[in-house]
Formats: structure tokens, sequence, C-alpha cells
């Protein structure tokens, strides 16, 4: 068993699915992770709904704020932001290998620019009081090499950044969709471990490809965090099952469902409608007998019920006494 003390465990940031609706859900299995926003630009901050963009529930703690910009002046402010909206931290993105990041010149292509990077962490570090964090690749295109990833670690840690969450994989920028991306090139787990090795003072995660709490547990030997994404999304009740991590206990589906219903009761009431929210409890009964019935009765239904849910759960937990 791994001393969790200083270690953690979080669900990575996934455009459109780590929304505030699927972290409640998410904080309701483990109240340990951490968990992230999707991505949000610093223009949807700046001149969107900010107050929808960054509302969350109390129960969310421990959350990071991802942003997605290059302005140094644009993400200080944002990173005052996240401070107001009481965000426990906030990251920058230098690995998303998006078209519209790309165009933007921010995610992915930041890599190539460690000095604008160093800059972004200094004044946003300057503007909070909060952590700012960076969340890269191990290189893009052909700048694959360990020295590479190394160099732009060194540069932006000494600009004060102390912890790096390092997707395993190279992002090819050309050529590769953002789905190709996240499992073409292959994994390199061994850099991330010499990335430890070399800078011990830094923390430092590891994300990608990483599907169970047992390759967790191993990765966790040799570095300082794991960072889950698909895995943790499409099925939730692995988080459950990390708790095991923190020698505490597992909760039951049925558990937690008992705390949705309220929740999901309050929102309707506020106008949230239900079957987005639906959405992100596609997976809670994967691999069980009645998980497709289940998904069929909580998908396309623009009029879906609180009630609805009940019982399609109910039916399915009635096949699976154990859940």
């Amino acid at each position: 068993m791994v001393d969790m003390t200083n270690k953690r465990l979080s669900v990575a940031p996934m455009i459109d699915w780590t929304t505030t609706d699927y972290r409640y859900f998410a904080r309701l299995f483990n109240p340990n992770v951490y968990l992230y926003t999707e991505m949000i630009s610093t223009g949807a901050l700046l001149h969107g709904n900010r107050a929808r963009h960054l509302r969350f529930d109390n129960c969310e703690h421990p959350i990071v704020l991802q942003l997605g910009g290059a302005d140094i002046s644009e993400m200080s402010q944002c990173a005052e932001f996240a401070q107001q909206h009481n965000y426990d931290e906030v990251n920058i993105n230098v690995g998303c290998p998006s078209d519209r990041v790309q165009h933007n010149k921010i995610g992915a292509c930041l890599m190539a620019e460690p000095n604008t990077v160093a800059e972004l962490v200094k004044h946003m570090q300057a503007a909070a009081d909060i952590p700012v964090t960076v969340k890269h690749r191990i290189g893009i295109d052909d700048f694959d090499s360990y020295e590479f990833m190394a160099q732009f670690v060194q540069t932006v840690a000494d600009a004060g950044c102390t912890r790096f969450i390092v997707h395993a994989r190279t992002a090819w920028l050309q050529g590769l969709s953002p789905k190709q991306n996240r499992e073409v090139p292959p994994l390199r787990y061994d850099d991330v471990y010499r990335l430890k090795q070399d800078f011990p003072e830094l923390t430092i995660e590891i994300n990608g490809g990483i599907d169970t709490i047992q390759e967790a547990q191993n990765h966790l030997q040799y570095v300082d965090g794991v960072m889950i994404g698909r895995a943790f999304y499409h099925n939730p009740y692995l988080l459950a099952e990390a708790n095991t991590l923190w020698g505490q206990p597992v909760p039951k589906r049925s558990d937690i469902l008992a705390q949705l219903y309220p929740h999901l009761r309050q929102q309707v009431a506020k106008g949230e409608p239900l079957s987005t929210m639906a959405r992100h409890y596609l997976g809670l009964f994967q691999g069980m007998t009645g998980a497709r019935k289940w998904r069929q009765a909580l998908s396309g239904k623009p009029n879906l019920t609180v009630e609805d849910i009940e019982n399609a759960a109910a039916e399915v937990l009635q096949l699976n006494p154990e859940a």
C-alpha cells in the first residue's frame, strides 16, 4: 500500500465532461481526489458568463481551475478570478492539441515557448495567492526528447512553479485529431519517472492511459500523483474503489444515489435541465447486469424526471443487490 500522505489522485480536466454537474457526482464517490474544471479559456471568463463558468458546489473542494490562454494580462486576471471564487489552485493548460487551441497559440503549442509559460507562472503567482501549476505533454511533434521536456520543466520551475502534471505522450499538432493524440503517440511513463528523479524537489504527477486503481498504485511508487480522465468518467465507480488507497471504505452505489437525488431535485427547482446532468451518470453500473437498460432510461429524454432516474436505478439495484 502506498502512503498517500503526500500523494495525490485527481480527475483530469475534460472539455464538456468535467462540468460542475459531473464534479458533484464524482465527489460523492470519493472525498480525497482533486477535481479539475474543464479547460476554460480566458476569453470565456473575460467576455462570457463568468459566474456560470466558475460556479461549483462547496463539496467539490479540493478543486482546480484549468485555464487556456497565453496572454500574461488575461491569465493574471483569470488567476485573480480563481482566487476570488475560492478555487484551491489554478492550472495552465500546456497539453491540449486541438485545432482551436493551436489557432490561438495556447495549449500544447506553449511547450515550444517555455519562457512564455515561465512568465505566465510568475505573473499569475503575483496576482493570486493560490498555487499555479502546469499540465503539459512530454513533447510536441519532433521536439520529443527527454531533454526537451526537462529543459521546459527547468525553465518553468525557475519561475516558481513547483507542481507539474505530465501527460506521458507527445502531442502531434499536425495530422492527428485530439482523440488520436490520446491514443496514437506511445506512452513513455519512464520519462516521467526520470523527471521525478532528476527534479526531486518538484511535485510530479503522471497522466495518460491509466485505467485501474492498481495501475495508479504502481505509478505512485515513482511519482507524486496520478491523474485519470476517461476511465473515471466512463466508470465512475473506480473513484469509489480508489478510497482503498487511503484505507477508507468503498461506498455502495445505492448510498451514492441516495445522496444524489436531493441534489437533483434542488437543481431541477433552480431550472437546470435534468437530461443534461444525467448524461454524466450513464457509466454508474458499467459491467453490471442491467447497465444497458440504465443507460437507455437516462439517454435522449428531454422530459426526464428524478423519479425516472430513481425507478431505473431501483431496477438495476434489484438485479444487483450487492451494489
